[in-house]
């Protein structure tokens, strides 16, 4: 009996591998390290379907080297990795992973928050170098109240909208900036719709949610951060280009603003010596927003269904190009 080939690019939990198994032949890159341009066109020669991670760049000469390609199905929900005009004009369904990390992405971003202003790395530190002499004083180490303040959000996607929740627990103002207004969901949950203007002058906290597209790099830039309060503070778990990362080490190191958190960079991995890593009012963590044991394996469980439909010719469970149904008779 014929079955596909499929290429995995990174490790997945073994019962999505299991899933695979049953209906197609995989080959998995053995490596933490993402396998190179090169490496991944060579392995992508030859076969029908790709489980793919942000990482992994899929431009035109990589689909070039790739002529049996079905279905690229990516660990993520983001997709700007992917040229995905490119795979809809060849007919290739590309799924993704939306809703499922949106929870646990949401936690990290009001951890990275509650981290930030209440100086908790710094201070951990502090006492880990030997620094902890005074049992207590009244005024060391004040930060910034997190309770009943007001909390900017840009982009209230599944994650914006979580992380507006989670803001709730907290008696703060919820602002929110999108590309499109959302009136009941802003009814149901009291959130107000801002300019973007108004959200970064009000904003006590401002948490970034955006896709990474040509419209939005460099979104938060040297303008946008001198427009910010010098008490706030600013939390990216989207991508890092989405931030201008030289103005907001200058817009941390004079004051501009009082504090970041990011859970992404440009470039990524940040580059040892980088000059935010010598800042104490900035938290950076290696990209692990949807990084929980239920989180991660429900993405990975989902990439291999919607990879396997692709493979059998079925609708995906999630799909960035559902144009290609039409094409495709399906």
């Amino acid at each position: 009996m014929f079955k596909p080939r499929v290429y995995i690019t990174r490790q997945i939990f073994p019962d999505a591998l299991d899933l695979i198994e049953k209906s197609a032949d995989l080959e998995l890159w053995p490596e933490d390290e993402p396998p190179s341009p090169e490496q991944l066109r060579e392995a992508m020669a030859d076969v029908d379907g790709a489980i793919i991670n942000v990482m992994d760049r899929i431009d035109a000469p990589l689909l070039d080297a790739a002529p049996k390609l079905k279905v690229l199905s990516q660990v993520a929900a983001g997709l700007d990795n992917i040229d995905v005009p490119e795979a809809t004009k060849r007919e290739i369904l590309v799924g993704y992973t939306p809703g499922v990390l949106a929870k646990s992405t949401a936690d990290l971003a009001f951890g990275l928050l509650l981290a930030v202003a209440r100086r908790v790395v710094e201070s951990d530190k502090w006492v880990r170098e030997g620094n902890w002499k005074i049992s207590h004083h009244p005024m060391f180490w004040l930060g910034s109240e997190v309770n009943g303040s007001t909390l900017g959000i840009l982009g209230l996607g599944g994650i914006g909208l979580e992380m507006a929740k989670r803001a709730q627990g907290f008696d703060m103002k919820v602002l929110y900036h999108s590309r499109t207004r959302k009136p009941e969901t802003a009814k149901e949950f009291g959130l107000k719709y801002a300019s973007f203007k108004r959200l970064l002058t009000e904003s006590d906290f401002i948490s970034i949610h955006v896709p990474l597209t040509p419209e939005t790099n460099r979104f938060i830039g040297e303008k946008e951060l001198k427009m910010m309060k010098p008490t706030a503070i600013l939390v990216n778990l989207s991508r890092g280009p989405v931030v201008d990362t030289d103005a907001l080490y200058k817009a941390l190191a004079k004051g501009w603003i009082a504090g970041a958190g990011l859970d992404v960079f440009d470039p990524e991995p940040v580059p040892a010596g980088h000059p935010v890593l010598g800042l104490d009012n900035v938290v950076v963590l290696p990209h692990i927003g949807s990084a929980s044991n239920r989180s991660r394996r429900e993405m990975h469980l989902l990439a291999a269904r919607n990879l396997l439909a692709g493979l059998n010719g079925e609708r995906l469970e999630a799909c960035a190009n559902p144009e290609v149904y039409e094409s495709l008779g399906i």
